[in-house]
Parts: C-alpha cells; structure tokens; sequence
C-alpha cells in the first residue's frame, strides 16, 4: 500500500506540473519573464528618444564585466534607430567593493547635469579602477576631467541623496527579480540578450507596440 501511494503521488505531482505548464502556454505567460515593477519618471536617467515607444531599461553595475560588454551593443543600437528611450539603474552587486563608489560619483555628476558623461567614463576605465585600493579618487579625476564644481562634487558623493537613490534603484531592481546584471526589460517585461541582431529584432518590435 505504501509503495502504491508513492506511485500515485507521483503521478499526481506530474499531472498537476503539466496542468501548470498548459496555463502558463494558453496564457502567453512565462513564468521566467520578470515584470517592471518601478515605474518609469522623469527623474530617470535617459539616452536616446525620451518619446521612444521601445523603452529600454537595465539595471546595471558599474563594477559588472558583462555589463561593460553590453555598453557598445546598446551604443550601436541607439544610433541605428530613433525609437529607442534607453534608462540606466543603479543596482551594485555586494561582491563588488568598488560598485558602490563607482555608483554615487555617476550620481554626484548627475547633480551638476554630467551624468552620462561620467557614465560613460567609468565604463571606460572599468580595468583601472575594478580592483583599485584609490577608486574614489579615481573617479574624482575623471569629475576633474568633466569640468565639475569638485567640492560639490565631493559633498554630493557623500550625500544621502545621493546614496538613497541608489538604494532605491536596487530595492526597484530587486522587488522585480533582479538578481544580476546586466538585466535588461523591454517595455516592461525582462528579455535575454543572445545575439546583436535579436537584441534589435526585438527592440524594432517593441517599437511598433
């Protein structure tokens, strides 16, 4: 009797996995697809066409390898189309020592308009700081270099402003699954990057949604 009711629970947890699995199928639901649960505002930080109907978000660290692989693709598809609204959130990984730094000088920056100038420096000089023990000052070098009021700057480094921001982008992130980086959500919906062209077949898509 014992081994019959293993048998058929079994079969029950099989039967009910493909009665979940049908649902998911007749819905168009992918239970692997996360959602965007921080709803886009004027106060994020964004590149291309702010109208664009292909909104595009990652959530990104700049300590992130991968991350800095993708930084060209995104580069070469805002300028092959004008429908792209690209945002950038913050979401520093905790093995990352020099993320946190790296994260409030971009938004120290952003407080003097030079936000994605200073972006675009940090990813740059990924190999020079990542592992560095003087990041901090190597990111007030490149504040040097973007012409920025450097006490202000310092002050906003240090600020709660600048660090609450930066906490709520990762708790944004995290309340929507996001667990590394890069990750990317397409109007709303999380996608997996394989290949230049089919990150651009479905950027070209969601533009005509």
């Amino acid at each position: 009797m014992k081994k019959e009711s293993l048998i058929i629970w079994g079969i029950a947890v099989v039967v009910l996995a493909i009665v979940i699995f049908g649902i998911f199928k007749m819905s168009g639901t992918d239970p692997n697809v996360l959602t965007l649960t921080e709803p886009i505002s004027a106060a994020d930080h964004i590149r291309g066409n702010p109208a664009g109907k292909a909104i595009l978000v990652e959530y990104g660290d700049y300590q992130c390898p991968a991350c800095y692989q993708y930084k060209p693709l995104i580069q070469k598809l805002l300028s092959e189309s004008d429908q792209v609204k690209f945002i950038f959130r913050n979401f520093p990984l905790p093995q990352h020592a020099n993320a946190n730094p790296a994260h409030y000088a971009a938004e120290a920056a952003a407080l003097q308009g030079k936000f994605w100038e200073m972006h675009d420096l940090i990813y740059q000089g990924q190999n020079a700081w990542s592992n560095a023990s003087n990041a901090v000052a190597i990111f007030e070098g490149y504040a040097q270099t973007l012409g920025l009021d450097m006490a202000r700057f310092r002050k906003d480094v240090a600020s709660d402003q600048v660090k609450d921001r930066v906490a709520r982008e990762l708790t944004g992130g995290r309340a929507a699954g996001v667990n590394s980086t890069p990750t990317f959500f397409l109007n709303g919906k999380s996608i997996t990057i394989t290949s230049y062209e089919q990150f651009k077949q479905l950027v070209n898509s969601a533009a005509t949604q």
